[in-house]
């Protein structure tokens, strides 16, 4: 994987107006984009548009300024998906177009986040100080209201005063759509005050899609897992800077490539910067956060004998010492090669312009050693 990325850094750069040098640079970001699981890059969306805040305090949570994995175990699965209502109505209607899950993804869980507002002075004092809340899944969309055209997923009390975002967990419905595309039709958001026919008015009111601003619109946050797994190792003690390194070996003075070649052999395995920046591959337009990662690189010489500095598997250190004893013909020393990888997070928009998180291991090298 890291060697796709090396070579696409060598030819995101402008190239020769050599036919061959265009369909390799082709060839290596259809690679890279098979890393990320990706067929096609997202075209940018039409307009600026700011991702859920939820999306971006998630992203936050999970990862580092530079996408590398932080906190492991907060993520259910690897991916979450975001996606905002598609109807616009001004009752408690939400319909929300799930096409951009792929029939790999497991669905973990789903919820649905509603942003309370405060009460209107004008609904006047009320006669309780809680309305129940109900979130049902509708059945038949010419009469959803109708005891036979919905199904409960989720009721709870709220009190009449108070502000801020309600999450109803409604993952058995998400997963009857995925396995029925035409069955979803929707959800519907009921609001009743206690007591019975009171002429009172509910009193607890959400943002709608239609007249609130974008960070308080209805959303499903979906989280699922497509089962692409790596060796990646938690990165939750990650440095932010590079481990300490064996003192470099003297080497003797020259000049030019030879020279440059002969330095790089004397230097002992140990990481260096490799930094993939999405502005100049040209992804820039479609990736929120990160704006570009180092995955770093390993390199450097793998010499007899090889130091606990060196962080060598048992297999390496033998076959050092064959090497150096030429006791079998054609074998090579030790590679320096990462021996621990860790994972990075995109924050992103999808074809449809729902913003998704997702989560990919085995993409930055944590540490080096000689195997």
């Amino acid at each position: 994987m890291l060697a796709a990325v090396m070579l696409l850094l060598a030819l995101a750069r402008p190239v020769s107006a050599a036919p061959d040098g265009t369909s390799r640079r082709a060839e290596a970001l259809k690679r890279l984009l098979e890393v990320f699981g990706i067929e096609d890059p997202p075209a940018p969306p039409a307009h600026v548009k700011q991702p859920p805040q939820y999306m971006v305090d998630l992203f936050n949570t999970v990862a580092n300024a530079d996408g590398v994995t932080k906190n492991p175990g907060v993520l259910e699965g690897n991916t979450v998906r975001s996606f905002l209502d598609k109807i616009h109505s001004e009752k408690m209607h939400f319909l929300f177009v799930l096409s951009s899950v792929t029939k790999n993804e497991k669905i973990l869980a789903a919820e649905l986040h509603l942003f309370r507002l405060w009460p209107r002075a004008s609904d006047g004092p009320k006669r309780h100080h809680f309305c129940q809340v109900s979130v049902y899944q509708v059945l038949d969309k010419t009469r959803p209201e109708a005891p036979e055209g919905r199904k409960l997923l989720a009721s709870r009390l709220l009190a009449l005063q108070g502000s801020g975002w309600e999450v109803f967990a409604i993952t058995q419905a998400v997963r009857d759509w995925a396995q029925d595309e035409s069955s979803n039709q929707g959800l519907l958001v009921s609001v009743q005050s206690l007591g019975g026919g009171l002429p009172d008015p509910p009193g607890v009111r959400f943002a709608s899609s239609r007249d609130h601003h974008e960070s308080k619109k209805p959303m499903l946050v979906l989280f699922t897992d497509d089962g692409r797994r790596g060796a990646s190792l938690p990165a939750n003690a990650f440095p932010g800077r590079a481990p300490v390194l064996p003192a470099k070996m003297t080497v003797p003075k020259g000049s030019g490539p030879r020279s440059t070649r002969s330095l790089d052999r004397l230097q002992p395995c140990q990481r260096h910067p490799l930094s993939v920046d999405f502005e100049e591959i040209g992804w820039s337009g479609w990736i929120i956060s990160p704006r570009g990662y180092n995955a770093y690189h390993c390199k450097g010489a793998c010499p007899f004998p090889l130091g606990e500095n060196m962080r060598p598997t048992n297999h390496a250190t033998v076959q050092s010492i064959i090497n150096a004893l030429k006791l079998s013909e054609g074998v090579s020393s030790p590679c320096c090669v990462p021996d621990k990888l860790y994972s990075i997070n995109l924050l992103y928009f999808d074809d449809d312009e729902n913003v998704v998180l997702k989560q990919y291991d085995d993409m930055v090298a944590g540490s080096c050693g000689c195997h």
